[in-house]
């Protein structure tokens, strides 16, 4: 699995963290930016993942910014993103199980980096369960195809 990687300047020190835990685990990345903690707009990194997914090129995406919300936007607005913004881990295993989110929004200063790894592992070692869920995913992008026109 390829995972894409982003931040802003909040979220830049989470993402290094993530980034050495996948080097551990021997997970394949792109990091879109940023490379420090000099200020810059989530906008246009939560674009970057969220085209990384949608594209192909990576399957699944993991943003920070200081809270995940902002970020977590700006990558919903790709169609076909479902970036669930998480700071714990049952939410994590949700986010991937019921609504089988290819993006996962953490905020650097909101969630500690010993709990941000740990969502990240559950949301990386959660499948999505398929079933009635599926129906609810599809309706999800059923809104998504009427107001992306």
């Amino acid at each position: 699995m390829k995972i894409a990687l982003g931040s802003d300047h909040g979220g830049y020190a989470l993402k290094e963290a993530i980034k050495r835990y996948l080097d551990e685990r021997q997970l394949d990345y792109v990091d879109f930016g940023t490379n420090s903690d000099e200020s810059v707009d989530y906008p246009e990194f939560g674009e970057k993942v969220g085209e990384a997914v949608v594209s192909g090129r990576c399957e699944r995406g993991i943003l920070c910014c200081g809270t995940g919300i902002g970020i977590s936007m700006a990558a919903n607005k790709v169609p076909g993103i479902r970036c669930a913004v998480v700071s714990d881990t049952y939410s994590a295993q949700m986010s991937r199980e019921h609504n089988n989110a290819n993006v996962l929004a953490m905020g650097g200063r909101v969630v500690g980096e010993g709990l941000a790894l740990k969502i990240v592992e559950v949301w990386l070692e959660t499948e999505f369960a398929g079933g009635r869920h599926g129906k609810r995913v599809d309706l999800i992008g059923d809104i998504e195809k009427k107001h992306y026109k």
